[in-house]
């Protein structure tokens, strides 16, 4: 379906739902409406006071965001027009999908690559805890093995420092270096590659492999990446590096510090994730802590300054290698590209339940969320020390904080033929596809009297 075509539908659908209400509600529709409206409201705030509240306060939250939405149905369905109200929504939710899909331009290029020769001596670190033992379902070792690579499988029961076996692969010759597991190990290996400027292979072993969804590689069959050992081209992209803490006199502020490939996470889930409770019950830590967290009754109270941004007291803030994309209706899960030369920050603060619901009614807009992109960000607190995520690794680290992008700095060996990166559709606005529907209809009726 052409974009035209796609923007003309979105149209049709809009008016359609509106039109469904209208014709077989009648002024009730308004009122149909309303309480849609007010039903979603209610949720929102209820979901909020369940986050910041304990107690019987948190117990009347729940039955609020249950309440609500389940009144509204009945509602509906005691007025005669439940279907009414779920045909205008089936048309909507069309609407806004084939709004979303005219708005997509033509797909933009990737990011270059160029052609490599294969690796003479490729070294390889393999966790096989890594995705649920991915690297002996897939047999990775043996195959990698086959194709001439040296490989070290790591022991579940000893503590190995995955970035000082790289490094001594490096001083024994290897020319390439690559990771089968988590996206906190490849980040550690990541470093010693770009260091020495040597390419790097990622198997996508892990569990949610986000670093090889963005780079287009096959995350279903982690065998598969291998073949960047045999038929690879090479791409360049950007590494974060953080620095911690104040510079030393004299120095320049610029040592290389701790890589991260995919983000730096701070504030309420880099809290919560330091509990030793998170890991045996990470439900019953989370809302335990969030309370405190999100009323600033407990942990450090946060600053960012990322270029002409400068926010005071977030909950959470997310600095990423490059920005993510708003359209991913998964969340903030992708990234178009590595190559930017940027960091994206997401900065969340929420003080109220009608800030919440803003965010909800919005879908991810209003004033509780502020984004950004910069070449360094700053996140000071008011504590020596804070705790950090970093690729899905819980440290802490002492204040302040500096993340920056180091463009182009690793070099990334990957598959010629893979699947790509998923394109995602841009969030729905409508002025843009009115304007795109009737605009190119009437470039087309010109071509056709012409």
């Amino acid at each position: 379906m052409s974009r035209r075509w796609a923007a003309r539908l979105a149209l049709a659908a809009g008016v359609a739902a509106v039109a469904v209400l209208v014709v077989f509600a009648g002024l009730g529709s308004l009122v149909l409406m309303g309480v849609g409206w007010a039903g979603l409201v209610l949720t929102a705030a209820g979901g909020w006071w369940m986050l910041t509240h304990t107690g019987w306060i948190r117990a009347l939250a729940v039955l609020l965001v249950v309440a609500a939405p389940l009144g509204v149905l009945i509602l509906y369905a005691i007025a005669g027009l439940l279907w009414v109200v779920l045909v205008s929504l089936g048309l909507w939710a069309l609407a806004v999908s084939a709004g979303r899909a005219a708005l997509v331009e033509d797909t933009p290029p990737g990011m270059p690559e160029r052609p490599v020769g294969r690796p003479e001596r490729p070294f390889l670190i393999m966790n096989p805890r890594s995705g649920g033992g991915k690297v002996e379902k897939f047999r990775l070792a043996e195959r990698a093995r086959a194709l001439g690579a040296e490989v070290v499988v790591l022991d579940p029961a000893h503590q190995q420092d995955v970035a000082e076996l790289a490094r001594t692969a490096v001083r024994g010759g290897a020319d390439l270096l690559g990771v089968a597991g988590g996206d906190g190990t490849q980040a550690l290996v990541a470093g010693i590659a770009a260091e020495h400027d040597l390419p790097f292979m990622v198997i996508s072993a892990g569990t949610r492999n986000h670093f090889a969804m963005d780079l287009g590689l096959d995350r279903e069959d982690p065998s598969t990446c291998l073949e960047a050992l045999t038929d690879g081209v090479e791409l360049r992209i950007d590494i974060g590096y953080l620095h911690a803490g104040e510079p030393a006199e004299g120095s320049a502020g610029r040592s290389e510090g701790r890589v991260f490939i995919n983000n730096a996470s701070f504030g309420v889930y880099a809290e919560v994730v330091q509990s030793p409770a998170y890991r045996d019950d990470k439900a019953r830590t989370i809302l335990e802590m969030l309370p405190d967290l999100l009323t600033h009754h407990t942990g450090a109270r946060l600053s960012v300054r990322a270029g002409s941004l400068t926010k005071d007291g977030p909950q959470a803030v997310l600095v990423s290698n490059n920005p993510y994309e708003r359209g991913d209706s998964a969340g903030l899960g992708r990234r178009g590209r590595l190559d930017s030369g940027l960091l994206g920050v997401l900065c969340v603060g929420v003080g109220n339940a009608a800030e919440a619901t803003e965010l909800l009614l919005r879908g991810g807009q209003g004033r509780g969320l502020t984004e950004a992109t910069a070449r360094e960000v700053v996140v000071e607190a008011d504590a020596p020390v804070i705790p950090v995520g970093v690729d899905g690794e819980a440290l802490t680290l002492p204040t302040p904080v500096r993340c920056r992008l180091a463009p182009g700095a690793l070099r990334v060996r990957v598959p010629r033929h893979r699947p790509g990166v998923p394109h995602v559709a841009p969030p729905m606005d409508w002025r843009r596809v009115r304007r795109l529907a009737l605009t190119m209809g009437r470039v087309a009726a010109g071509r056709e009297a012409a």
